[in-house]
């Protein structure tokens, strides 16, 4: 069974899955930019729990990124030693809290954002996606990279770039700031690993679920 369809298709396949999550706030729980700036940096290759976790101290110690650039490494860093690879992203944060100075000169669009280090291509569509700034590309998480495939919309990769440059060829750039989020809670809550397919709403569309069927 070919799932492989013009652009036209999937954004009909998909309208079940936007519906559910359109609009759902990121799973870190941040409140403002600067916030969301920097719990992004902190969850590369870590868990969104982990970084909800240290989040409150964090803030409470750096408000600001005016307060982040006053503060000396080793400070900043005791609040951080929970988080993987924690030294190489306090550098990283201390550098771009220098860099900007103020909440209010955090950049909104792909280019100035990454060139921060720290912020690839997916963790700016996230930035982009959560302050309601047009989208540029399409988030590809861990989930995506797994789910998207698995559904039939593109084939399989393990790179989050090349999957995001692939959706964005099928996909309408109507509905990119939300599908690559959708498509993320999809993964995170039905299609794990080992996917809970019975209560999945994209089963009548999806690839894998086909093949399952197959005697």
């Amino acid at each position: 069974m070919d799932l492989f369809g013009e652009t036209s298709d999937w954004e009909v396949k998909l309208a079940p899955l936007l519906k559910k999550y359109k609009g759902k706030k990121h799973p870190l729980e941040y409140q403002n930019i600067y916030q969301l700036l920097i719990m992004v940096v902190l969850s590369a290759q870590d868990s969104d729990a982990n970084i909800n976790s240290i989040a409150p101290a964090l803030f409470d110690k750096f408000p600001t990124l005016s307060s982040l650039s006053k503060a000396n490494t080793e400070t900043f860093t005791s609040y951080i030693r929970k988080v993987r690879n924690y030294p190489t992203k306090a550098n990283w944060l201390l550098e771009i809290a220098e860099i900007l100075q103020k909440d209010e000169n955090i950049p909104l669009n792909m280019k100035e954002l990454t060139s921060l280090k720290g912020i690839g291509r997916k963790s700016a569509n996230v930035i982009l996606r959560e302050a309601n700034q047009p989208a540029e590309g399409i988030i590809a998480d861990l989930h995506v990279i797994r789910v998207a495939p698995r559904i039939g919309i593109i084939k399989e990769a393990k790179d989050g770039n090349k999957v995001e440059k692939e959706l964005m060829q099928v996909l309408p750039k109507s509905i990119w700031s939300e599908i690559g989020m959708a498509i993320s809670f999809l993964g995170r809550e039905i299609c794990r690993p080992k996917p809970k397919c019975e209560e999945c709403l994209m089963k009548d569309s999806c690839q894998y679920y086909a093949t399952q069927l197959i005697p």
